[in-house]
């Protein structure tokens, strides 16, 4: 089978996929990204140059989709010479959420194309005007939000079908695409990402911690608002005042990755640590910056509370491996981790606006760590047995690549109704 990812930052959610299929040597396996991507080893990398630019005179609501439609050329420069050269992928795999995925039906209209379906973009029921801390989007800004779905769409009307990683995830997309998008998760390595009793974790002032240690654990990609790392430091003082020997370790950037920015010169790390740094013993709590990945793993090893906090958005990676690790998790009670987390079964739920009450359940958990062990065991379970990468997510992957479902035979380009496979 011939394969062709396409993903800026190749492999990104397509590292396990990617990895399967070229282990075995009846299949070809080539990626599209951009000049930071890297491959797995077998995967053949085409990387296309790609600076922003964009002219004064664009449109404030056409001004993402310009830029994606740029780097759509580049991927199209790309993508013509692989068909120059003989390249004609049985199966593309694609993320539409950059524009790369516009030229591929054209360059090669007969291939398979799977669009990978990561958020839709809503004004409601969602990331936008979630918190009312921060001032909200008008109607422009509104406008210009929906506007950021067009390449989105446009893959996805292109697609033979899509999956999402999770139902909250597709449900956020128009329903009319509903019958075309399945959910699968890209997966958790569960041998990898396991338990340990005996893991150590070294700090940034050279003293070690393990798992009889009382250890609070927090991970974002970056510390902003919308992975709710304002609600975490405002419940500090009354959780370090309640758990005196508790230590905070913090994972994450500075900068931002989601939502809005911080005012100018500022960073949203700095606002909300200064807010209350008065207030908490400041040798107790660890900023370890982001991490390589072994020891970001030793970090959820040694935790004996993850706190996971987030929008309605992305679910994140981490909030699965550190279910995976055995982690206590207490979470945001918000519609992507219910997706996953049941209260009082394999976790904790709070609700997001409510500092105190996140302090209070993880200095409870902390009172009572042998009490809450069976919610780390059961958290466990739940990613083994529904996000497993081996045994549970690539399997229903393959099943799409090599046995994709069956409709009605349409031949592309004919007008089918609405509501029958594959237009949905």
């Amino acid at each position: 089978m011939r394969v062709l990812f396409v993903h800026n930052n190749f492999p990104a959610q397509f590292r396990h996929l990617a990895r399967l299929l070229a282990r075995d040597p009846r299949n070809e396996v080539r990626a599209i990204g951009a000049e930071g991507a890297t491959a797995p080893r077998g995967v053949t990398l085409h990387r296309y140059s790609f600076q922003p630019a964009q002219s004064p005179e664009t449109h404030a609501f056409a001004r993402r989709f310009d830029l994606e439609c740029r780097r759509a050329e580049q991927a199209l420069y790309v993508a013509s010479m692989l068909s120059a050269n003989g390249f004609r992928p049985d199966v593309i795999v694609a993320h539409g959420g950059w524009g790369e995925a516009m030229p591929l039906r054209a360059v090669w209209p007969d291939a398979r194309i799977i669009h990978y379906c990561e958020y839709f973009y809503r004004a409601q029921h969602s990331d936008v005007n979630f918190d009312p801390e921060f001032p909200g989007l008008g109607v422009d800004g509104l406008v210009g939000l929906n506007a950021r779905n067009a390449t989105n769409l446009l893959a996805l009307a292109d697609a033979d079908l899509a999956v999402a990683p999770t139902q909250w995830q597709k449900s956020t997309f128009p329903p009319e695409f509903s019958a075309k998008i399945h959910v699968v998760h890209e997966g958790v390595d569960t041998a990898l990402v396991a338990p340990d009793d005996d893991a150590r974790c070294r700090l940034e002032n050279g003293i070690e911690v393990g798992r009889d240690d009382e250890i609070v654990t927090f991970v974002a990609r970056n510390l902003e608002p919308l992975r709710g790392y304002h609600v975490l430091m405002r419940a500090l003082p009354a959780l370090m005042r309640a758990r005196p020997k508790a230590r905070i370790l913090i994972v994450g950037g500075f900068g931002v990755s989601y939502g809005q920015r911080p005012p100018a010169g500022k960073t949203w790390h700095q606002i909300f640590f200064d807010e209350v740094a008065g207030e908490i013993d400041l040798s107790r709590i660890h900023f370890m910056g982001p991490l390589a990945y072994a020891s970001y793993l030793d970090v959820l090893k040694v935790s004996s509370v993850h706190v996971y906090l987030t929008y309605p958005f992305v679910l994140s990676w981490s909030c699965l491996e550190a279910m995976a690790t055995g982690c206590v998790l207490v979470a945001s009670d918000t519609q992507p981790v219910r997706e996953v987390v049941e209260h009082g079964a394999n976790g904790l739920l709070v609700p997001f606006h409510a500092p105190h009450r996140l302090a209070e359940t993880v200095a409870s958990v902390l009172a009572d760590r042998a009490g809450h062990a069976t919610l780390g065991r059961a958290a466990r379970r739940t990613v083994v047995d529904r996000f497993d990468t081996a045994t549970v997510c690539l399997p229903a992957m393959m099943r799409l690549l090599e046995d994709p479902p069956r409709g009605p035979e349409v031949r592309r380009g004919e007008v089918v109704e609405p509501g029958v496979w594959p237009m949905g």
